[in-house]
């Protein structure tokens, strides 16, 4: 099985702008196409409430005319066209979907932020996790995300293995950043976060990459918009995860980035898997 995980910044953007990272957007996009994958998981599709337009849907099935598609929006009380997660997966598929609040704080369960799928044998379920912000405005909501996110990986891991993906906002350790010492209290690199994350790991899950690539260094898939150079300079961050129940874990065969050419912010990750 090939999955792949992306956030897009803005499906919107991607399938109708016509801006000069709109375009670098969509060969991205040609870039799925070719990897034919079975699933994929696209997060921060920032779509209204009511989701995809008929013009979305229809771009989407010119580019993907053999699958089958759910998503979820922000809803109110929570901000209008922020967050929101989206599945793509062959139509030969069938899986169950379910659309999980976890206990959030605020309006985090009303993001659109987790998908999951239930197949017979293994979950797959993605998340886009709540940044925690200019000043660490959110962070101690961030804290209680990670708390009881883990509790839902925990509960599904207990049913099926697990294959969990997406965008974690939170770089683990300092090999997984460009320049740790100066980000130490900047969103995403936090000491909180990073406990959160190893918290999560010791449920019982596995970071695919780091099994497969041990301590590599320089591979990121994130780099931020904000610098022009961030990218050419591959100062960036490794943010967005394939994660295995551990027992599960030496079925992968692949974990790696998918090169998204001169486009800053995420690019995708790829996981093929034995199962």
């Amino acid at each position: 099985m090939k999955l792949i995980s992306w956030n897009i910044d803005s499906l919107n953007a991607a399938l109708t702008g016509e801006s000069p990272r709109a375009l670098l957007s969509r060969a991205v996009i040609d870039r799925l196409v070719s990897e034919d994958a079975d699933i994929i998981a696209i997060q921060e599709t920032k779509l209204s409430a009511t989701g995809p337009t008929k013009k979305h849907l229809e771009t989407i099935l010119s580019y993907f005319p053999n699958y089958l598609h759910v998503w979820r929006s922000s809803v109110e009380p929570a901000r209008k066209g922020y967050a929101g997660t989206m599945f793509l997966y062959k139509q030969t598929l069938n899986p169950v979907v379910t659309f999980p609040e976890i206990g959030a704080p605020t309006t985090m369960d009303s993001e659109g932020r987790i998908i999951t799928l239930e197949f017979e044998d293994f979950f797959v379920t993605q998340v886009y996790t709540p940044n925690a912000g200019d000043g660490l405005r959110r962070l101690a909501d961030r804290q209680e995300w990670d708390i009881k996110y883990a509790d839902y990986l925990t509960q599904l891991d207990a049913q099926k293995p697990v294959l969990a993906t997406g965008d974690y906002n939170v770089a683990h350790k300092e090999i997984d950043l460009a320049n740790p010492s100066s980000n130490r209290r900047s969103a995403g690199f936090t000491d909180e976060e990073r406990a959160g994350f190893t918290a999560l790991l010791e449920k019982g899950f596995t970071d695919t990459f780091r099994h497969l690539h041990g301590d590599l260094p320089n591979v990121y898939t994130w780099w931020a918009q904000r610098s022009k150079t961030s990218k050419m300079n591959n100062t960036g961050w490794r943010i967005d995860y394939w994660l295995t129940s551990n027992r599960i874990a030496d079925k992968v065969l692949k974990s790696e980035m998918i090169d998204s050419g001169a486009r800053q912010d995420h690019t995708p990750i790829l996981l093929e898997i034995d199962l």
